[in-house]
């Protein structure tokens, strides 16, 4: 498979005060619907990292983050395509979490997140967020 196959995603590990981390699930009619991801989504041609990843939460969940670092970048093959996924750590939640793409949100704590029926993809970057908490 050739790069220019890849999708590039970025996704926010958002936390909280508490240290809790978000995670929201997919509406059952969206493809991989009733999985649990870290919120984000698609780069925009011409458009920078941090600035789609920015794009992306306030389009999905209504909030503004602050982009604390890059914790992971995970290559991985679904059976409609590729994707090359950033995952972010964030935090300061600006404003009041709107659904919009997903049915479900939970705050919890890292050591709960693989109790969800997480994305193939996301599963990865537990292991990351374990080392930081």
């Amino acid at each position: 498979m050739d790069q220019s196959d890849y999708k590039v995603i970025v996704c926010a590990a958002i936390q909280n005060e508490k240290n809790e981390i978000l995670l929201t699930r997919r509406k059952e009619e969206k493809k991989l619907g009733g999985f649990w991801e870290f919120p984000g989504g698609k780069l925009e041609h011409g458009e920078e990292l941090e600035e789609a990843l920015l794009r992306e939460i306030k389009e999905e969940l209504s909030v503004s983050v602050n982009i604390k670092q890059l914790l992971h970048v995970k290559a991985h093959v679904y059976d409609h395509g590729a994707v090359l996924i950033l995952f972010y750590l964030c935090d300061a939640v600006v404003g009041e979490i709107k659904l919009i793409d997903h049915d479900q949100l939970a705050w919890c704590k890292v050591s709960e997140l693989s109790n969800y029926k997480l994305l193939p993809a996301n599963k990865e970057v537990l292991d990351k967020l374990n080392q930081i908490f």
